[in-house]
């Protein structure tokens, strides 16, 4: 059976106490590589984190990643990556809307006359555009919220 150790713990744990791979590896009465495995994210067995544990003089859940915290800090950092794919689609959105606006405002130049030829697709664009800024700002408004009823929760 094996655990996910919290590998970046565990390294931080033994540069803070001053201790090379291979004193911790002694203390702990495991092998060196296994202290570099467990060190760059590679499984480990429990008797090795039982070892790790009772070098640090912690309990041996203290090695291990909280699988909950883990899947947490994932789901906000694809949310994240989300919301920020869905701001870019935006933006580009947003230019091509001026840039439309430049073109029908030639176009309304060119075909002269009384008015502006090209008002219907200009007001149909700017509402699609509207319609999609609050969609934009609907989702970080409740992302806010969310993110405060979290750290207050």
């Amino acid at each position: 059976m094996s655990f996910k150790a919290d590998s970046a713990k565990i390294k931080r744990w033994r540069e803070e106490r001053h201790w090379s791979q291979e004193h911790l590896a002694e203390l702990a009465g495991v092998g060196v590589r296994t202290v570099q495995r467990i060190e760059t994210g590679e499984p480990a067995s429990q008797e090795s984190l039982k070892a790790l544990a009772a070098a640090f003089n912690v309990d041996v859940m203290a090695l291990a990643v909280d699988q909950q915290a883990e899947a947490a800090s994932m789901i906000a950092q694809k949310n994240a990556r989300a919301r920020a794919i869905m701001r870019l689609v935006f933006w580009i959105h947003l230019a091509s809307w001026a840039m439309g606006m430049l073109i029908f405002a030639g176009i309304s130049i060119s075909v002269g006359g009384p008015g502006y030829a090209m008002l219907q697709p200009s007001i149909w664009w700017t509402v699609g555009l509207s319609g999609h800024a609050v969609s934009v700002v609907i989702v970080e408004v409740v992302t806010r919220y969310q993110d405060q009823y979290e750290v207050a929760g």
